[in-house]
């Protein structure tokens, strides 16, 4: 079975870095998380957490990536749980920026595909937490200087 790749738009830091969003949070029925993850399943260092402005439900943390990190994408349907767990492919800087993702772990209708590695748990979780919290305002999965 083929990979699901996808590519995602990202930001550049004023120092020229490739980076992407930890963003998410909670309604009544529905949640929607990102986190980003490093390879040891560590928590990345953030370079910009946004303090005010239209935070519930939004960006909290921008995060330079690398190739080799992982992005969790869950969503959150009344009880229902999506997980999609990528790997950061490619990074390019050249025109619009962005990461290609491949797809390398889904968790669907009760399931994994096939299950995650054990050190990528603590993250999936926080992200299964971030899209429970109500107008979440704020990074959860994240180190600061």
């Amino acid at each position: 079975m083929e990979k699901e790749v996808i590519r995602m738009h990202a930001e550049l830091t004023k120092h020229g870095l490739v980076a992407l969003w930890e963003s998410g949070g909670g309604m009544t029925h529905t949640g929607n998380a990102q986190i980003i993850v490093k390879p040891d399943g560590e928590k990345p260092l953030a370079v910009y957490i946004p303090h005010k402005g239209q935070l519930s439900c939004g960006n909290h943390a921008l995060i330079p990536v690398q190739p080799y990190w992982y992005l969790i994408s869950t969503t959150r349907w009344r009880d229902e749980i999506e997980h999609k767990v990528y790997k950061i492919a490619r990074i390019s800087k050249i025109g619009d920026p962005h990461v290609e993702l491949t797809l390398i772990n889904k968790f669907d209708k009760g399931e994994w595909d096939t299950p995650p590695e054990s050190f990528l748990e603590k993250a999936i979780q926080t992200a299964e937490d971030k899209c429970k919290i109500y107008h979440c305002r704020s990074a959860v999965y994240v180190r600061t200087k």
